[in-house]
């Protein structure tokens, strides 16, 4: 599918602001932000290109140092990794936390099943279910959890639609340490006032003393609502709205960080589902925001997402190897994740050398954008890792998609998908911080595009 790009969203030379929605190459929602080793780890569900309700499979991962270009890294679990789910739709919102050198995933199931946990030694995975059955089934308001460790070790797990519930959590993370308890404070009570305007989506953290709890509001639309707290267990304040709902999506989804002396909220919109098809579909896309707090503690409203994303906070080394899935914008692409195979002779497969992530669905016109490339040494040179049965050219901008041209890479066909070769091409050299653009030309399905590296 060829997302139809307006000039707003081209992007500016030499910009320090990102596009939103910040994946154009698959729809995503749900986002759940993790900070671990000066990068931001993005797990997300994944709405299917073919979704018209809620079509949803596994969770994705997606990796950044500068809030502006992520790199993919695909699938990082599915609904296959608990045995105990009997469908394969109904990978809602998840949250991954770290603690004592391991990666915790909280994933909600659908139909009353309750809600998992998947455990790995990598923030990237394997994940693996280490019980075997649900870590909590109490109801059918079991959804979108989140966990909160506390200053004194103590670990916290939220959920629930359309009641806040939460639980304590063992230091071994996937056992309950008390029971089961519905939040009082903002409790939905027939007849009653609801100054909270809870709905689902919680997200915790503490900042300065105060316990923050953002959630979606009311539905529909949903809005970002927040509450503060002197405990973890409340009782709750309500706040204010960090995001009013809007009509250009249905619902919201919170994931709050700080990084690099910034803090952040992150959510999902329908920019790109919206510019090929009029109506409503379950085809979402997260975003972010740069999020302020008031010297109270309070926070700042926001307005509802719009293409214009955060600043840059980081640049891009070209010098290193870059996976060409490493993208701040793009248009008309697709990626995936693939097997290489070791080849012992031709049209024979042996072992397995690695499971990779890759752009496809590459045409004409299509484009990659990465943002703040730093050029500190000039360049000779580029490397590009590509497979090609037709092959094709990629133009090498910078400064926008019709900048000053740098070269030409051309990529003849080898007849074979999936055999992959390194190509050097003579660049003009250029220097200082620039936003580069990878431009595609040729007929439609032109190649595969692994990596690229400037000398």
């Amino acid at each position: 599918m060829k997302f139809l790009v307006t000039t707003l969203l081209l992007g500016f030379c030499h910009s320090v602001i990102a596009q939103n929605p910040i994946v154009q190459t698959k729809y995503t929602a749900d986002p759940a932000p993790m900070v671990y080793n000066d990068t931001v780890y993005l797990y997300t569900s994944h709405d299917e290109d073919d979704a018209f309700g809620f079509k949803m499979k596994d969770w994705l991962l997606y990796t950044s140092t500068d809030m502006v270009n992520w790199t993919d890294h695909g699938v990082v679990a599915s609904l296959k990794d608990f045995k105990w789910v009997n469908t394969d739709n109904g990978a809602w919102a998840p949250q991954c936390v770290a603690r004592n050198g391991k990666f915790y995933l909280y994933c909600p199931m659908p139909n009353g099943m309750g809600m998992g946990v998947l455990v790995a030694d990598s923030p990237y995975g394997p994940f693996k279910d280490p019980i075997g059955k649900p870590l909590v089934k109490n109801s059918g308001e079991d959804i979108d959890p989140t966990v909160l460790i506390d200053d004194d070790g103590q670990a916290y797990l939220y959920w629930g639609n359309p009641n806040l519930w939460y639980v304590k959590l063992n230091e071994d993370m996937i056992s309950l340490a008390g029971p089961v308890t519905k939040d009082s404070s903002m409790a939905k009570v027939k007849g009653s006032p609801d100054p909270f305007h809870y709905q689902e989506g919680p997200w915790v953290w503490k900042r300065n003393g105060i316990y923050y709890m953002a959630y979606a509001s009311t539905c529909c639309p949903e809005g970002i609502g927040y509450a503060t707290a002197k405990s973890p267990v409340g009782p709750w304040k309500y706040g204010g709205m960090i995001m009013d709902g809007d009509q250009r999506s249905s619902g919201n989804h919170p994931g709050i960080i700080d990084y690099k002396g910034k803090s952040y909220v992150f959510g999902f919109n329908h920019l790109l589902r919206m510019k090929t098809m009029s109506k409503h579909h379950e085809r979402r896309s997260v975003s972010v925001k740069e999020l302020k707090y008031n010297p109270d503690g309070s926070i700042q409203k926001l307005p509802f997402w719009t293409s214009e994303g955060v600043k840059r906070v980081g640049t891009i080394n070209p010098y290193n190897k870059v996976q060409a899935e490493t993208i701040a914008y793009s248009e008309g692409l697709k990626t995936e994740m693939v097997t290489e195979w070791e080849r012992y002779q031709p049209y024979n497969r042996g072992r397995v050398i690695a499971d990779r992530v890759i752009v496809t669905s590459i045409n004409n016109g299509d484009y990659i954008k990465v943002q703040g490339v730093n050029f500190s040494k000039g360049i000779k040179s580029l490397d590009v890792s590509v497979a090609a049965l037709y092959g094709g050219k990629i133009e090498v901008r910078t400064g926008t998609i019709n900048g000053p041209l740098l070269g030409v890479v051309n990529i003849t066909g080898s007849g074979e998908g999936d055999v992959w070769k390194t190509v050097t091409t003579p660049m003009k050299s250029v220097k200082g911080i620039q936003d580069l653009y990878f431009v595609f030309k040729g007929n439609n399905d032109l190649f595969y595009f692994d990596w690229w590296q400037f000398h």
